[in-house]
């Protein structure tokens, strides 16, 4: 039963009901309601627990700023903890539970932290896990773990789908409320592109809370909605301002659903590209420290102002309002209207020319009164003097000010100034392209800062040259002037008075942090926590600040407030992964012969950005039958396979060559037209990058292959040079790789298998290393005497659009010498038993030197790494060196990512073992590793120990060429 609910007002539908649960018991609410709003109106004032004493705590505000009523969302996939009730809109069969208690809400016993309070104040976890340093891990930081977070984030796949969308517009308005409004129609109605975004479900801002503007409202709504260019995006909150006028922002498209509707988005990820910015974001009540300032029942005015006009609920019985400022004295108005016994408002301040209107509506106004604390049902008041009297009242609503939301202005860069009228921060010059509006730059008054924003979005028109005539439309009438706020920000009591909610922060927890040398706001954020809660300091950041000005002596104005970041309320990760998870996490890449692999019954596999064969089994065939098949064919034989995915770079210039010699540790000007030489490039640090082939195919014209992991990098670092480092350089560069299709052919039978089918180019005069063109049925190609297998091969490059024919046309002419096509897993065998390189041993981690081609390292002239390649720790010879490794029992199996030890149970790893395969040659498991001293420790034993197989095997120390080290096959 509805017990707080008004019979009227409000913007709520009361003809529907909705049914929802909260930790299991039912109740209703309304179409309008936030989840907040349903459970006052039903009588629930406790409805969590803070983070570190897990006092008993309610609902303090109305909006983003809560940071008490966090409860989790849903049930299995779609749980979402941490989720503020006063944000979440009510929907039919809402599931919610509260969080951070045990056994439950009512009686945890974790409340008995509070008896620590002395102990665990702030920083209590620097001092008290240090000793005796053999507890952390069996006991310390099991505790830890299991005592950090509130919710529990679930670990089953999200069943959701989400979305990003880009969005130009000539005037982004961000806020709806008076000020919002009238920018986003005056900027509209000069013709600009506008879009309004409110993160709110109703349009309208702080108009909702004023029956006298809601005609002006729908008005202006309607007519917004009749302008062609104007959008207005609800449910839409803009949580980052970044640079060249670029901010981001979530809309939550089904979250007032309990399921999406099928084939719709949860939530879209918007990203604004902005001529112009007007932050119209409002402004946030501040709190007030004082013993018991925390418990349930203690409520913010303008929150309190929110339930009774908004959502027509009464958060009370009995009311006390609590203000240093006159903004609360429409919450007792509002208070007593909703048919509260005895409302009594205390004013800090001495005198108010609006006391009079509240007595005539029966409020008791007492000035020069502060609260000292607040128990159950009843509020402690008190004169500076000293006396005091106890109210009876389950309500206590606070207002110690108003804090503009400068967050979004200063993420632009705008630095932030002190406003001694308001005892607050204000926007101050802006970087960007934008300006703050309304309450946003402490501008008081629906009247006033609905014409604040019509300035403000006219002037950002006229900054985009749009201006022109003058724009006329009514407004709200002024409100005038507001007696002067007068600062309070702590009624000291003893008992704990909190500024930070959720954390547990307490006045005496920022005067700790200045005594312990954590004077500076950043240091004491860090220290306390303060700040750093969902609400990001909304609610008592300043209030912190203010504690801390005193206890330093200092201004609170040259104490400062910590630097604001995104985001200004949490967002769900789904929402910034958007559509790219799973197999959409990047674009999926497939060759030109991805078709005929998948004809032919290739298992894919991802290798990078592409889908690449594995292997090609055949019926009955385990992988690795079908894997040794293929190595088979290919040793005794003749494979194909395809090599598309490699990288290919297109260089040209008559600087060409001389760009190459300074990226590559090798020399390329000497190459030969018509000659291809492998090559390695280092980073600036001297660490190798990757490796590669560049063939010359015209004096000022190169082709150059990387690695299919590194192809985007290596186009990126050689553009990089030639554009910044070297700009004099006549070099022009484009990635080919799509371009081409890339077969290789390789066995002993590829040259007799090839000579069959290609035109125009003598494969028998064709040396080892060198590129020719050719045809194939009159399809031009282009043919590299290379190897990556170690056997006599080819590698055959082919417009895309016709790599099918020409792999057809292979294969048909190596039948008679059963041509078997090859995957991933054979060509990797074929590596390690050759000793070539790949990812596994370009691991960012190993100079040239230590993967055995430092000498290919060029005598004279320099080249990029050269200088840090050879600093003494990079050019030491104990550093771990590529090596073989085989076992010495022929029947054990090696394990990738063995650490090498000099024997079982010692300490200090030697190196690890980077690739193993089951080799066709030997018949034996076979390795490369990274080894302390490789090259001395040749012939040597050691072992190869795999904690999480449990396994320690003796191997002995090999070259990393097991199989033809002679390279005689490859030069046949």
């Amino acid at each position: 039963m509805s017990v707080h609910r008004l019979s009227q007002g409000g913007h709520i539908n009361r003809s529907q009901r909705l049914t929802f649960h909260f930790d299991g018991r039912r109740f209703f609410g309304h179409p309008g309601d936030t989840l907040a709003s349903a459970l006052l109106a039903s009588g629930v004032r406790l409805v969590g627990r803070s983070f570190k004493y897990h006092r008993p705590r309610g609902i303090m505000t109305a909006g983003p700023d809560e940071p008490s009523a966090l409860v989790e969302l849903r049930e299995r996939s779609r749980t979402e903890p941490n989720t503020k009730m006063t944000d979440v809109e009510l929907y039919e069969g809402l599931q919610a539970w509260s969080q951070n208690r045990w056994p439950s809400l009512k009686f945890d016993l974790m409340a008995v932290n509070g008896l620590a309070g002395n102990i665990i104040s702030a920083g209590f976890y620097y001092k008290t896990f240090m000793w005796p340093a053999s507890f952390w891990e069996k006991l310390y930081e099991p505790l830890i773990r299991h005592a950090a977070g509130l919710g529990r984030a679930t670990c089953l796949p999200d069943p959701d789908h989400y979305e990003a969308v880009h969005a130009h517009c000539d005037v982004l308005v961000v806020g709806s409320g008076p000020a919002g409004l009238a920018a986003a129609r005056v900027a509209g109605e000069v013709g600009a592109r506008v879009i309004l975004c409110e993160r709110d479900f109703l349009i309208g801002g702080g108009l909702l809370l004023d029956p006298a503007q809601e005609s002006w409202r729908k008005e202006m709504i309607a007519t917004l909605q009749g302008i062609r260019d104007v959008q207005i995006l609800p449910r839409t909150n803009i949580f980052g301002y970044y640079d060249h006028n670029l901010l981001g922002g979530v809309e939550q498209v089904g979250d007032h659903v309990a399921e999406p509707h099928p084939h719709e988005v949860r939530q879209r990820y918007r990203t604004f590209r902005a001529g112009q910015v007007v932050l119209a974001t409002g402004a946030s009540e501040r709190l007030i420290a004082f013993r018991g300032n925390d418990r349930p029942g203690v409520m913010m005015a303008g929150a309190a102002l929110t339930y009774v006009r908004r959502f027509g609920v009464a958060p009370g019985k009995r009311a006390v309002v609590f203000t240093n400022n006159d903004s609360a004295y429409a919450t007792a108005l509002a208070l007593a209207e909703a048919g509260l016994d005895g409302v009594v408002l205390a004013d800090f301040r001495r005198e108010n020319r609006l006391a009079a209107e509240l007595r005539a509506h029966g409020v008791d106004v007492r000035f020069g009164i502060e609260v000292s604390d607040f128990g159950k049902d009843r509020v402690t008041l008190r004169t500076p003097s000293g006396g005091g009297d106890n109210v009876a009242a389950d309500l206590l609503c606070i207002s110690g000010g108003w804090n503009p939301n400068v967050h979004l202005a200063s993420q632009s860069g705008a630095r932030l100034s002190w406003d001694a009228t308001l005892s607050s921060f204000v926007p101050g010059a802006p970087v960007q392209a934008e300006r703050s509006a309304g309450a946003a730059r402490g501008i008081v008054g629906i009247g006033e800062a609905a014409r604040d924003g019509l300035a403000a979005g006219l002037a950002a028109a006229n900054a985009l040259g749009l201006g022109g005539g003058d724009i006329d439309f009514p407004l709200p009438a002024p409100e005038g002037p507001c007696a002067p706020l007068e600062p309070l920000w702590e009624v000291k009591s003893s008992g704990k008075a909190f500024v930070d909610l959720q954390h547990d922060v307490t006045v005496n927890d920022i005067r700790l942090a200045h005594r312990e040398g954590f004077s500076h706001i950043e240091h004491a954020k860090r220290y306390t926590t303060h700040n750093m809660a969902t609400d990001q300091g909304k609610l008592g950041g300043l209030v912190g600040a203010a504690i801390l000005a005193e206890a330093r002596g200092e201004t609170l104005e040259k104490v400062g407030l910590p630097t604001f970041r995104p985001y200004t309320k949490p967002v769900a990760i789904g929402a910034l992964a958007g559509g790219t998870t799973g197999e959409r996490f990047q674009p999926i890449r497939r060759t030109a012969l991805h078709g005929w692999h998948l004809r032919h019954g290739a298992v894919m596999r991802p290798m990078g950005a592409w889908l690449r064969p594995s292997y090609y089994p055949k019926a009955e065939e385990t992988a690795w039958d079908s894997v040794s098949r293929e190595a088979r064919g290919v040793r005794q034989s003749v494979g194909i396979c395809d090599m598309s995915t490699l990288g290919k770079i297109d260089l040209q210039g008559p600087d060409a060559a001389t760009l190459l010699d300074r990226l590559y540790i090798n020399s390329f000007s000497t190459l030969a037209v018509g000659q291809c030489r492998y090559g390695l490039m280092l980073r600036e640090d001297g660490i190798a990058f990757d490796d590669g082939t560049a063939s010359r195919l015209r004096e000022d014209h190169f082709l150059i292959t990387t690695t299919t992991a590194n192809a985007a990098p290596v186009l990126e670092h050689m553009e990089f040079y030639a554009q910044t480092v070297w700009p004099e350089l006549d070099v022009q560069l484009c990635s080919v790789t799509d371009q081409w299709a890339q077969i290789a052919v390789a066995g002993p039978r590829s040259r007799v298998t090839l000579a069959k089918v290609v035109e125009g180019l003598d494969l028998w005069a064709f040396r080892f290393l060198s590129v020719g063109e050719g045809h194939m049925a009159g399809i031009p190609l282009r043919v590299f005497r290379i190897s990556f297998s170690g056997e006599l091969a080819y590698e055959v490059a082919v417009p895309s659009r016709h790599a099918e024919i020409v792999w057809r046309a292979i294969l048909a002419a190596g039948q008679e010498f059963g041509i078997v096509p090859y995957g991933l897993e054979t060509m990797d065998l074929m590596r390690i038993e050759k000793g070539h390189l790949a990812a596994s041993e370009l691991n960012g981690q190993a100079t040239a030197a230590d993967l055995g081609v430092g000498r290919m390292m060029k005598k004279t002239g320099d080249f990029v790494g050269r200088v840090l390649s050879a600093r003494p720790a990079l050019a030491d010879p104990g550093r771990p060196r590529l090596v073989g490794i085989r076992p010495i029992d022929s029947g054990k199996r090696l394990r990738g990512g063995a650490h090498l030890v000099s024997k079982p149970g010692s300490g200090r790893s030697l190196g690890w073992i980077t690739s193993v395969t089951r080799s066709i040659e030997l018949g034996q498991w076979i390795g490369l590793a990274m080894l302390e001293n490789g090259e001395a420790m040749s012939g040597k034993t050691v072992h190869a120990v795999s904690p999480l197989h449990d396994e320690a095997i003796e191997v002995v120390v090999s070259s990393p060429h097991h199989v033809d080290p002679e390279n005689v096959r490859v030069r046949n």
